[in-house]
């Protein structure tokens, strides 16, 4: 085969405008999303054009837990037909992107790859900018999709499987880390709590739902760290508590239930005392919670009464953005590009990125 169809030069990105359309693509873990978004500064929860998304979680129901071979290989599977989904949702093609946003970390290195290769060859196609989004700033950002945005500066709550992060954001891509988790962040617990209590896969969500059948004060568990200054999460400590009344219980549907509410209380009662700590320190008065965790009704409801009685205001996103989802990287993706920021054509993930690490934008 002749060397120069080895040889091709490399297209110059054509830097994109506001206004034109970005793809977004999320494939850190167990959940493939793509969306588009037009990015509109003084509107940004109007430009939203298409989102789809796909969850592994029956693909990993068996084995207890995210198996990253698989998860890898789903992304493979499912990645192009959701970006034609999405396209087709926002009546566009492939020639209408100004520039195409993908998740480079952190994450599952093999999941972060198939995203990262899929944007990073289409935008070298297109002759568009490519960006690398870090996940925890798609979260960060995804309470600006809806119709009344939050503005810096506030201090956000990130609380997901991996993650459960106090940050001060005094603008975009400037984050101060506030609290990080020690050890269990707040949905791992949630999740491994409710394997050792025999519920199903995806525990957090069972546990949950479960809690709500429960008893209160029937189980009173300790709020790890919160008796001595700082910001920082562990939840081990509260695992091993859970786990130990459940033993010794009679183990009665309606003693799960009462565990279970007892535990959701003090993740929430924790997390709502590390928040309040945290705008007292940063005088702020704009609390955003994102992440899978924020999903949870007990914590949104107990947030949203302490932000009225103390005198903050509290963002959340929609349910469907505070999961993994196409539309945070895009948003975040979008932003970045039009301030003039975009990498070259090598695919890099980071599957550890300190977010403190971000230029701002």
């Amino acid at each position: 085969m002749p060397d120069e169809q080895f040889s091709k030069p490399t297209p110059t990105p054509r830097l994109p405008v506001i206004g034109k359309p970005v793809l977004g693509i999320e494939s850190s873990c167990d959940e493939t999303g793509v969306a588009i978004l037009r990015w509109q500064p003084e509107a940004p929860g109007q430009g939203l054009l298409a989102h789809a998304l796909y969850s592994q979680v029956k693909l990993h129901a068996d084995y207890g837990g995210v198996v990253p071979e698989l998860a890898s290989r789903d992304h493979v599977r499912k990645l192009l037909p959701l970006a034609r989904e999405a396209l087709k949702q926002a009546g566009l093609t492939p020639a209408d992107l100004g520039g195409v946003a993908y998740t480079a970390g952190p994450g599952l290195v093999g999941a972060l790859l198939v995203g990262a290769a899929a944007g990073r060859a289409l935008a070298w196609a297109l002759g568009v900018p490519a960006i690398g989004v870090h996940h925890m700033e798609g979260h960060l950002l995804a309470p600006l999709l809806e119709d009344d945005p939050p503005k810096p500066p506030f201090v956000a709550l990130l609380v997901s499987g991996g993650h459960s992060m106090l940050v001060e954001v005094k603008a975009i891509g400037e984050y101060r880390i506030l609290g990080d988790t020690l050890d269990d962040a707040a949905g791992e617990a949630f999740d491994k709590t409710a394997k050792l209590m025999g519920l199903p896969y995806p525990g957090g969500p069972a546990l949950a739902k479960l809690a709500e059948q429960g008893r209160p004060g029937a189980f009173r568990f300790s709020r790890p760290m919160t008796d001595r200054p700082g910001l920082d999460f562990s939840f081990s400590g509260l695992k091993t508590q859970v786990l130990l009344a459940w033993q010794h219980s009679d183990q009665s549907e309606q003693t799960r239930a009462d565990v279970a509410r007892g535990f959701e209380e003090a993740i929430v009662d924790t997390l709502l005392i590390k928040c309040r700590r945290a705008l007292q320190a940063t005088g702020t008065h704009s609390l955003v919670i994102a992440g899978g965790v924020g999903a949870n009704r007990r914590l949104r409801a107990e947030l949203a009464a302490a932000g009225e009685k103390d005198g903050f205001r509290t963002y959340f996103p929609r349910l469907a953005f505070c999961t993994d989802n196409g539309a945070m990287i895009a948003l975040a993706g979008a932003i970045r590009l039009a301030a003039g920021q975009h990498q070259d054509e090598s695919v890099q993930v980071h599957p550890r990125w300190d977010l403190q690490s971000l230029p701002a934008a």
